[in-house]
Formats: structure tokens, C-alpha cells, sequence
């Protein structure tokens, strides 16, 4: 059988429908969005609750917070790439385990910062302990790992932002992992941790390996076409374990052919055909999980954004302007009181009906973040982490 042929516009048509970017997913759907997105990043929660709010409609950042701190149906934990992440809280042990069946953490970066495994998995169990019926502040948290570890988990020799920090720290995404450690609510501005199995309901572990193939049909349906090499550089890990993966899934997928590059589908997403286009303009925080999962970048990113904004392609450090799929400016938010300040900046004109898009979604934004907006339209400086 002939190898089907794709365009770009189809395949950009195809994950802005499956990311809810082309229309915005019933509010009914907030959690669900999440998981078919694959996880919401939310190092920087502000950012976490736009990329959410922009996906369902109605949906402002309190009821994303009433999700993760009062329904419980979302958990904010250590996830890909050992960043943070949000989840939906019934596949947290899905995605967990996933993220076990990598090779692990270094040998040698451990003994550089004078660990082995078997003192990491102490230190694990020790988090696992300190936090059962506990609800605990990252500095409670340390004092009660020390206590049960020893005096040699609280030594302070991994270089932070400023100072140093305790060699416990260094557990903290193990811990997570083997399902002994996500985040509670806030204490005023301190982190607190708690058991997974304690505060979003009862815990399976699931065999790593079932689990990575899962997480993997998912990323195929949320960010397909793509190769083993896309899937390995966004879940962080090795391009042979990618391979092997997807080797095992041989069955359920079709490789297609976009423009002379070769990648693959779930044969399932195939047989439904191509999503019809729409004209589509998103204002995207940094970090959003399509900007980080789509493929490959010279798709996504325009040839001058080296050039103008940040080497190598990378867009994720930057909020972006999307347009029917493809990264097109970049914006910045600034608080003013109550009143938030956009400011977007477009690399080509926009037509009319694009304008019109635009304001309509920097309404949105005010919505999601509860406060009025001003929109301007002209230069932005760009830094990383905006």
C-alpha cells in the first residue's frame, strides 16, 4: 500500500484540534484536557493556568486552582524532563511509572554530588515516611529527612541560585516518581509536599514498560506525525529506548509521508482523515507543552526566530504568538494594579480578521487571569522566562 502523503497545514490543522486550540474544550472537560495534552508544564503556575485556560472555555485560573487544591483532580508534580508538571490525578501512576522505566540518574552525577543509589532510594524512603498523614513545607520536609536519614542528607553541596542546597533535594523527583511525594497547597509562599497515595486517592504502581508504550500512543495522538527521535528528545530519553518502544507498537501505526518527511501516526488517527483548517490565532505562554512536543522544529518556527529571538530553534523560554499552528511573534504581559498590559509582537502584519482574532484572545487572557486587559501591538523585548 502506497505511503499516505500529509501537507504541514494539515498536520498543524490536526494538533491544534487535538491541544483544543482550534475550539476550546467544554469547561466539563478542564481535567481531561490536561491528560490529552500529556501534562500541563507549571514551573512558572501562572503560565501553567494560561496554557489550561486557553484550552477550556470559561474556565479562569481559580477553578484551576480548585482543581488542584480543593477537588483534587488535577496534581502538580515532578514530571518530563524532571520538570513540573500538571496531571490529571487518576493517571498520575501511569505517567510515574513511564517515567521510570529511563535509565535512571547517573552514576556518575550522583557521585558527583557524593550519592549513590542505594543512598538515593534511603532518601526516597525517608520522604516516602516523613510525609505519611503530613502535609509538610520544604524546610519541615528536610528537617524530617535528616532526622530519619542522617546528618549526611542535610549537607549543603548542590550549587543553587544562591548558596547551596541540602543533598536530600537531589531525591525529590525520585521521590516523586515512585509515587511517595507531590505537591500540596501553598503555606503563604512556601511549597509544601504530600503523599499522592494520601491526598488524590489510592495508588497502583503499573509495570514501567506497559506504561512507556501507553505514554507514547499519547504523544502520537496529541502531537503525531512524529519520528522515535521527537518522542525521545521530549520525554528525555535515550533515542534507543525511543526506538524500542515504538518497535513494539509496529502494529498500530502507519508511517506518512509530510512533505518528504517521514513519520508516524496511530493507525487509528489515520483512518479518520485530515482535520479541516481553520484560521487560528493563540497567544501562548512560555513553556506550553505544544510549543515543547511539536516537531520538528523548523515547522513550528520561522527561519528569522534565531536571529531575532533565541538561537537553536527553541521557542519554549518565550511566550509565542501561534497562528494557524506556526509560531509567528512573540508577547509579554506586564501587571499594572489590577490591569494587565499585553503587548504582542507579530514578525509580519496581520490581515484584519487575524487582528480581530488577536484581540478576541488577549480577552480571554484577562479572563483566565481575572483582570482587564490593554492590548498593544508593536516591539517586544524578548527574554527567556517572561
Amino acid at each position: 500500500m502506497a505511503m499516505r502523503a500529509w501537507t504541514w497545514r494539515a498536520v498543524g490543522a490536526r494538533r491544534l484540534a487535538r491541544h483544543a486550540l482550534l475550539a476550546p474544550a467544554p469547561a466539563a472537560r478542564l481535567v481531561e484536557v490536561a491528560g490529552a495534552v500529556c501534562g500541563i508544564h507549571a514551573q512558572v503556575m501562572p503560565a501553567a493556568e494560561v496554557s489550561l485556560g486557553m484550552r477550556v472555555a470559561g474556565v479562569t485560573r481559580q477553578d484551576i486552582r480548585a482543581a488542584l487544591w480543593e477537588t483534587r483532580r488535577l496534581v502538580k508534580t515532578y514530571g518530563l524532563r524532571g520538570t513540573l508538571h500538571l496531571f490529571p490525578a487518576a493517571e498520575l501512576p501511569l505517567w510515574m511509572a513511564a517515567l521510570r522505566a529511563g535509565p535512571g540518574p547517573d552514576p556518575r552525577r550522583l557521585a558527583a554530588r557524593g550519592l549513590d543509589r542505594a543512598q538515593l532510594a534511603q532518601l526516597v524512603a525517608a520522604i516516602g515516611d516523613a510525609l505519611d498523614g503530613q502535609r509538610l513545607t520544604l524546610a519541615q520536609l528536610g528537617a524530617a529527612v535528616v532526622q530519619r536519614a542522617g546528618a549526611w542528607a542535610g549537607e549543603e553541596i548542590i550549587p543553587a541560585w544562591s548558596g547551596q542546597w541540602p543533598r536530600w533535594r537531589l531525591a525529590l523527583g525520585d521521590a516523586a516518581l515512585a509515587g511517595r511525594l507531590c505537591f500540596g497547597p501553598n503555606v503563604g509562599s512556601a511549597v509544601t509536599f504530600v503523599r499522592p497515595d494520601q491526598w488524590a486517592g489510592p495508588w497502583q504502581d503499573l509495570d514501567p514498560d506497559t506504561a512507556l508504550a501507553e505514554v507514547l500512543r499519547r504523544y502520537l495522538h496529541a502531537y503525531g506525525p512524529a519520528t522515535a527521535r521527537d518522542f525521545a528528545q521530549w520525554l528525555n530519553i535515550p533515542p534507543a529506548l525511543a526506538r524500542s518502544v515504538m518497535a513494539t507498537l509496529t502494529a498500530d501505526l502507519v508511517e506518512v509521508d509530510v512533505e518528504g518527511h517521514r513519520a508516524f501516526l496511530l493507525a487509528a488517527d489515520a483512518a479518520e482523515g485530515e482535520i479541516a483548517e481553520a484560521e487560528s490565532v493563540r497567544l501562548l505562554p512560555h513553556f506550553d507543552c505544544y510549543l515543547i512536543g511539536c516537531h520538528p522544529r523548523a515547522q513550528l518556527v520561522p527561519a528569522a526566530w534565531a536571529a531575532r529571538v533565541l538561537p537553536h530553534g527553541q521557542a519554549g523560554p518565550v511566550p509565542v504568538l501561534l497562528v494557524d499552528g506556526t509560531v509567528a511573534g512573540v508577547w509579554t504581559r506586564q501587571a499594572q494594579g489590577r490591569r494587565v498590559d499585553l503587548r504582542v509582537e507579530s514578525f509580519t502584519p496581520l490581515r484584519a480578521r487575524q487582528q480581530d482574532l488577536l484581540a478576541a484572545e488577549a480577552t480571554r487572557v484577562g479572563a483566565i487571569l481575572e483582570a482587564p486587559i490593554t492590548l498593544t501591538v508593536g516591539p517586544v523585548t524578548v527574554r527567556p522566562h517572561l
